[in-house]
């Protein structure tokens, strides 16, 4: 093996490393980018979704206990002007036994809890309504026993005679909210793999070439010049595969110029003779 070849070699294996490494390192860069927009994305939809999902299960509940509280109100009317317990108790707790209910109750214009069920409600849950409060239908979010509540409250006869309230379970809204949403996520989390492995196949697609064009020029700058070019675009890629065609053939050029140049003995300059030997 000549000293060139041995030569030629030992260059060759650092910039195959060095090559390796740039493939790697551009690989990730392209991978990664593109994997982070899809899973920034994947966020933002995941979290758009998420707030209009539990803005609308919210509208739903609370539509649900403005409903229950409206007939509650209506059919405790009269038993409340009248303060029959009986069936004041008989209203509230047919509500309460609706599903999702937490408690409902009856308030009179004063404050006083007229019927309840269940019987036992803390303190903090009867607060007593002002008068300007009681004419228009309020809702609100309570802790009831540690758990989340949200209760609706309704006027009885415009406010005048008490007002009717019912509280529905936010657990309830919790596990609405959790049904509605896993579907989606798992849709969302199978696009997001699938995107990175077309980000994975789109990133080898763009290194390929690059790698190619990359390798052919480590091989021109180690002198073969007869080395292909290999890569065929129409982006700038391929303008980069023909600049770089260019320069090879520039060199080839310049290189068997150099060697004819070499070949041919260089002609005596003009005007110069040989000394001649004087005669005596």
């Amino acid at each position: 093996m000549s000293q060139s070849t041995v030569s030629f070699e030992a260059r060759s294996v650092p910039m195959a490393l060095e090559a390796g490494s740039r493939r790697i390192g551009l690989t990730m860069k392209i991978v990664g980018t593109l994997a982070g927009v899809i899973v920034v994305f994947a966020l933002l939809v995941i979290g758009v979704v998420y707030h209009l999902t539990v803005r609308a299960l919210r509208a739903q509940v609370d539509q649900r206990a403005l409903t229950i509280a409206t007939i509650m109100s209506d059919a405790a009317a009269g038993h409340v002007i009248a303060r029959n317990a009986l069936e004041l108790n008989s209203v509230v707790a047919k509500s309460a036994l609706l599903e999702g209910v937490a408690y409902a109750y009856i308030q009179d214009n004063k404050g006083e809890v007229l019927a309840q069920s269940p019987a036992a409600l803390p303190p903090e849950v009867r607060e007593p309504v002002a008068a300007e409060g009681r004419r228009q239908p309020a809702q609100q979010e309570l802790t009831l026993r540690g758990k989340t509540v949200y209760e609706t409250r309704v006027p009885i006869l415009g406010g005048q005679v008490g007002t009717a309230h019912v509280a529905i379970w936010g657990d309830g809204v919790q596990e609405q909210i959790r049904r509605a949403l896993l579907p989606l996520i798992g849709i969302i989390i199978a696009l997001t793999a699938a995107g990175g492995m077309l980000s994975i196949l789109l990133a080898r697609c763009i290194i390929r070439p690059i790698l190619r064009l990359t390798h052919v020029a480590d091989r021109i700058s180690l002198g073969d010049l007869d080395m292909p070019i290999g890569v065929e675009a129409s982006d700038e890629i391929g303008d980069l595969a023909k600049s770089l065609g260019r320069m090879r053939a520039s060199l080839k050029a310049a290189m068997v110029r150099l060697s004819q140049n070499r070949s041919v003995p260089a002609a005596p300059r003009g005007g110069e003779r040989k000394n001649a030997p004087i005669a005596t």
